[in-house]
């Protein structure tokens, strides 16, 4: 490709809402361009990248069993009535009406529209097991879409979807998946951490997310240094904590904290640890009242009481439902003595309460008396307030052990790129996918999901892989391997000997551009190391005057001289990505 023919609008600087490095550097580079929030253009060579992760993923797809299908992006409302997600998804979920004001919506995912393909086509045990992937658009409304094609509106994903006769099945083909993934990742030329995850709106037993390791990155990963351990920071789990020594139980007693709410307040008026304090929080738990308690030196995650709780949308309480639910203004509920709660029907109901595995056994603690600027002294768990239930309700910190071996943890930085799911019958059972067993009897299929970021690849590899000059893309994702700058394009020996190799390359199957621009040499050489091509090959009449060109990779410190007559079996053998493994017997 010649670089005078070729769109690659280049940009000196990074437009200013440009908000990480990935969105900045596409964006000068001339891979993308802006639409509206969240929506972008994507240019040749941006999606040349695009197309290098699709092949890699698709080719990791087919190698294990997986058929590939082209899903519609437009969904009827019906198909996420069956599985009651069309309320549940939120305000993410695009809805649309056609002109016969049939209502529809713009696909986030396709777990419904799957479900309804394979309960319609397949009938009987001998089928399965059986995966379906497809590249597709998606689109989720994200209320403030940021880092470019990161957190986009719009995006390309790979979601894929197998369904079986059993969980046993099901757990052997998410570990091919899992395994197919890890691969897939390598060949890209990514560092990367496979890590336990929360499900979320997907939903499912059990997930892992595939986070890319990078100081940008928008999530924290927690990893065992001794083990294979790794689990985001929703999913990292907190271990109760050895029983603290035993104490004299105190009386209970009410302290005035006029204007205290928060646990730093009380403690310093108090001149108490924070570790003795309950913090309280309230929530609304599928719209019923719900007190979460944790220890005052630890911070409530959100995911995890969500799964403790088995709730489908859980909301933090309003200031007006806090009043209403502890009887005081808030900063000052707490377990002790809580009042019961009239729900919209007039009836009186018990909170429930579930605490944080650090508080069993908590001796004489303080916490919120359910009264405006008051608080106890002297809680004790099980005496003071019982508990509904106990659960791992904290987000884990760098003193935490390893939850596995005991080891001590890393916190370090990623950008999720693939998750996998074990969804079991979530919704093959709400959408009656059912199939014939080997006694003829109807048996609910069991499923499992896997997504990866097709687009967020491309900047995550981005994130992970620059410079101060602008990208340094690995091999196996470069939208060209070699460019080729001849630097006096006026110069007939050196345009011959340029356009020379350039077809040599290209008859070898090296993906070359050349940059045949009449601009200064030192131009065309920013703008190679912008859009990050691995290999630049520079010829002169000062080269040419030697037999020789020269020769610099991206991520080298200093250029090289290599011979003309070496110079094609070289730039190609340093051309080669990571080989795809052999397909399996």
């Amino acid at each position: 490709m010649r670089l005078s023919r070729y769109l690659i609008p280049t940009l000196r600087e990074a437009p200013s809402d440009a908000d990480n490095v990935s969105a900045k550097l596409m964006q000068r580079a001339g891979m993308i361009r802006k639409v509206a929030a969240g929506i972008y253009e994507w240019l040749p060579l941006g999606l040349r990248v695009v197309r290098k992760v699709e092949r890699i993923v698709r080719e990791e797809m087919d190698r294990i069993g997986g058929q590939e299908v082209w899903l519609p992006v437009i969904q009827p409302k019906e198909l996420w009535e069956e599985t009651g997600r069309w309320k549940v998804y939120g305000k993410e979920l695009l809805r649309i009406k056609d002109r016969k004001a049939g209502e529809f919506c713009f696909a986030p995912t396709a777990e419904e529209v799957i479900t309804d393909l394979v309960r319609r086509e397949i009938r009987s045990w001998r089928q399965l097991p059986a995966m379906f992937y497809q590249f597709g658009l998606k689109f989720r409304d994200e209320i403030r879409p940021r880092f470019g094609v990161m957190r986009a509106r719009e995006f390309l994903m790979k979601d894929a979807y197998s369904f079986h006769a059993d969980d046993s099945d099901a757990g052997r083909y998410y570990e091919q998946v899992y395994q197919a993934y890890q691969k897939a990742f390598t060949r890209c030329g990514l560092r990367f951490k496979p890590v336990e995850a929360q499900s979320g709106a997907i939903g499912g037993s059990f997930s892992h997310e595939f986070m890319v390791l990078a100081e940008t990155g928008e999530e924290t990963v927690v990893a065992c240094a001794s083990c294979s351990y790794g689990a985001n920071l929703e999913r990292a789990e907190c271990k109760a904590p050895k029983a603290p020594a035993p104490e004299e139980p105190a009386k209970l007693e009410e302290v005035h904290t006029p204007n205290m709410g928060s646990v730093a307040e009380v403690a310093q008026h108090l001149g108490m640890p924070p570790a003795k304090f309950l913090k309280t929080q309230l929530y609304m738990a599928d719209g019923v009242p719900l007190m979460a308690l944790v220890r005052g030196d630890h911070e409530l995650n959100e995911p995890k009481l969500q799964r403790a709780a088995g709730a489908a949308l859980l909301d933090r309480a309003t200031e007006e439902q806090y009043k209403g639910i502890a009887g005081c203004d808030v900063g000052f509920a707490g377990p002790v003595n809580l009042p019961r709660w009239k729900n919209p029907q007039g009836q009186m109901v018990t909170v429930r309460i579930i605490a944080d595995l650090a508080l069993q056994g908590l001796a004489n603690g303080v916490s919120g008396a359910n009264r405006r600027d008051t608080h106890l002294k002297g809680i004790n768990a099980g005496r003071d307030f019982q508990a509904d239930s106990f659960a791992d309700l904290r987000s884990a910190t760098p003193a935490d052990p390893c939850p596995r071996c005991g080891g001590p943890v890393e916190f370090t930085k990623g950008i999720e790129v693939g998750h996998t799911f074990k969804l079991g019958t979530k919704y093959s059972k709400s959408m009656n996918a059912s199939f014939l067993d080997p006694q003829q009897k109807s048996q609910v299929m069991v499923m499992g999901c896997y997504g990866i970021g097709v687009t967020r690849v491309v900047a995550a590899a981005i994130e992970q892989n620059h410079d101060d000059n602008g990208i340094k893309w690995p091999v196996a994702l470069a939208p060209f391997t070699v460019v080729i700058v001849p630097v006096e394009v006026d110069d007939d020996a050196v345009r011959s000997a340029a356009n020379d190799l350039y077809k040599q390359l290209w008859e070898r199957g090296v993906e070359t551009l050349i940059d045949d621009r009449p601009e200064r040499p030192g131009v065309r050489f920013k703008d190679a190391d912008l859009i990050g091509i691995p290999l630049r090959v520079v010829v002169s009449t000062k080269t040419l005057k030697d037999g020789e060109i020269e020769f610099k990779r991206r991520d080298g410190a200093q250029p090289e001289r290599l011979k003309l007559d070496v110079a094609l079996e070289r730039l190609f053998d340093w051309s080669q990505p990571m080989p795809a493994p052999p397909v399996a017997a």
